[in-house]
């Protein structure tokens, strides 16, 4: 992906006419921790009445480490796909590139819901089929990945970040942006990355407002 950064202030650029869509373009930060912190709890509860505490831990952490994969396996091969069609082009800045143009965008940094809810519908049952008993707290675990995610991801531009894990995952995910965008894949921690040696080689890139 070659996106170049357009602006590194907190603003925004209109992607889309429809004044509908624009609206829900853009999203509040907290959105994510408010509409899925419920689902979380209700997923676990669900488990809970099915299946004894250890294996309802054991899942949630399948759940968790299950999350970190498909971040990563999202952001690399789905978000940063190469586009050679014009349309292509196009829903590639939809979906991601507006991110590199304009990566101090506040209301463009967590996922729509127009978005986030069809594909958590889509999870919940795939789950569902597969882990059967286990799914609700396969489930849960997922989620809060994805709340974690887009929580550390929205920090990494917009907040202090001064504890040493802040400060490596901002300098670690700034590489991504100003350094290297073929590395640092993983936005919430670089197993990943470190699995599919695709860290980083350089950590020089300490914030995105210089």
């Amino acid at each position: 992906m070659s996106t170049e950064v357009v602006s590194k202030r907190d603003e925004s650029v209109r992607l889309f006419r429809n004044p509908v869509l624009e609206y829900f373009s853009h999203v509040h930060p907290a959105t994510p921790l408010v509409v899925f912190t419920p689902m979380i709890g209700l997923s676990l509860a669900s488990s809970i009445d099915k299946l004894p505490w250890v294996t309802v831990a054991i899942a949630f952490w399948v759940g968790v480490i299950l999350w970190t994969f498909t971040e990563y396996s999202l952001h690399r091969w789905v978000f940063h796909y190469t586009p050679r069609s014009t349309w292509g082009r196009r829903i590639h800045f939809l979906v991601h590139g507006v991110h590199h143009a304009y990566p101090r965008d506040s209301t463009r940094l967590v996922m729509p819901l127009l978005v986030s809810l069809p594909l958590a519908a889509a999870f919940w049952s795939a789950f569902s089929s597969v882990f059967g008993a286990w799914s609700g707290g396969i489930f849960s675990g997922f989620l809060l990945g994805y709340v974690c995610y887009d929580t550390i991801h929205y920090a990494t531009h917009h907040l202090p970040m001064r504890s040493r894990l802040g400060r490596y995952l901002r300098r670690y995910h700034m590489n991504h942006h100003f350094v290297d965008d073929h590395t640092a894949f993983g936005v919430s921690n670089p197993m990943w990355d470190v699995i599919f040696a695709t860290n980083p080689r350089r950590r020089d890139a300490e914030n995105d407002s210089e």
